[in-house]
């Protein structure tokens, strides 16, 4: 067998994948931002900016070296941790280097042997996969329903589980921009002596005091662990993952993506601080923010859609390529909204996710809905 014919496998699942219009392709950023995280508009930060020349100027490396348990536990990420777990308030915090190993390293390390994680259908990728890779048993969870949670674990009781269960959630979800139960979660969790892991991603700097997020109550509880991403309000990257110290000690000893991976960058912790401080000083941002969430509600329900209440509205479509070809219709208009397709979304809500940001304006709002309702009429 020669060499070309070896990938002719590969070819033939790119085809596959062309046939039901699920073929994806990077493109770069053009037009008005509709599709990224950065919902504070804090990646282009002068003030973020500033630190990390500053951190570059006094000294600080580019690169950390090495993983935090030889030579790269820097400074930087013993501050970053430090203020975040204070920002938080839970007794301590670990840096990763993004959100999606986070997951993963949680789900692999904390999560026994014997024990249950019952995961929301619809939560991160990430977290279906850290625990289909971990050594616990896995439930899945009708979305954003505590009762069917309760129902999961007790069904394990009866069979014989008799470890502790971990309940995971987002608290508001990537590509539907709802919140999860929290309260009822939290109460399933005290009543079998669960654990809740709470993936606040999309909720960290946008949501609760001072932008803690919306488990900002549940924090610093012994049986809760949060996952606070750096890349999205905070427009830096990298994660936090919040949790009694015993669990962070636990982790630093254990979790194999913390021992083995070389650190993140110190200069990302420079910027990640300093996100935190902005967040906690220009409450502003998140006002602006509510005002164009408003805005876009107002304009979905003026076109017979159902507003998220969030920074995040899905606008679903269902068939594939019809989504495909909407988002292709805005983007050639100077809106740069994306199509999301399954698997990352279930089969036939193929849709559009408008992500709103302080990188445009009420004006762009309004006339992105224009475009919108337009461009719906002429794909019917």
């Amino acid at each position: 067998m020669n060499g070309r014919a070896m990938l002719d496998r590969y070819e033939t699942s790119l085809r596959g994948l062309a046939r039901k219009d699920r073929l994806r392709s990077l493109s770069g950023r053009s037009g008005a931002d509709f599709a990224s995280n950065d919902y504070l508009g804090l990646a282009g930060s002068k003030r973020m900016a500033e630190a990390v020349s500053a951190a570059l100027a006094a000294g600080t490396p580019v690169g950390a070296t090495g993983s935090r348990l030889l030579r790269g536990n820097d400074p930087e990420h013993e501050a970053l941790e430090a203020k975040a777990a204070n920002f938080f308030g839970a007794e301590r915090a670990l840096f990763f280097g993004g959100g999606y190993v986070a997951n993963f390293a949680v789900l692999t390390t904390l999560p026994q042997k014997g024990d249950l994680v019952v995961l929301d259908e619809l939560i991160h990728a990430s977290a279906h996969e850290g625990a289909r890779a971990g050594r616990a048993e896995v439930a899945q969870a009708a979305h954003n329903d505590a009762n069917a949670v309760d129902d999961a674990i007790q069904t394990w009781r009866e069979r014989g589980g008799v470890g502790h269960a971990w309940i995971v959630a987002e608290s508001l979800y990537s590509m539907d921009g709802d919140q999860a139960p929290l309260g009822g979660l939290i109460e399933v969790a005290d009543r079998h002596d669960a654990f809740l892991f709470i993936d606040g991603a999309h909720a960290t700097g946008v949501y609760g005091p001072n932008g803690r997020g919306l488990a900002h109550d549940l924090e610093g509880r012994d049986n809760v662990v949060v996952l606070h991403t750096c890349g999205k309000a905070l427009g830096a990257s990298g994660a936090l993952v919040t949790a009694p110290a015993v669990l962070c000690d636990y982790l630093v000893n254990r979790c194999r993506p913390f021992i083995y991976a070389t650190a993140p960058s110190p200069l990302m912790a420079v910027a990640a601080a300093t996100a935190l401080d902005i967040v906690a000083d220009e409450p502003e941002r998140r006002e602006r923010l509510a005002r164009l969430v408003a805005l876009a509600g107002k304009k979905a329900e003026s076109l017979g859609l159902a507003p998220s209440g969030s920074q995040i509205l899905p606008i679903i479509v269902g068939d594939n390529a019809r989504a495909m070809a909407l988002a292709a219709a805005l983007q050639s208009r100077g809106f740069d909204v994306r199509g999301i397709r399954p698997p990352t979304v279930p089969e036939g809500t193929a849709r559009l996710r408008i992500s709103l940001t302080l990188n445009v304006g009420e004006a762009d709002v309004s006339a992105l809905f224009d475009a919108l309702a337009e461009e719906w009429e002429r794909a019917r």
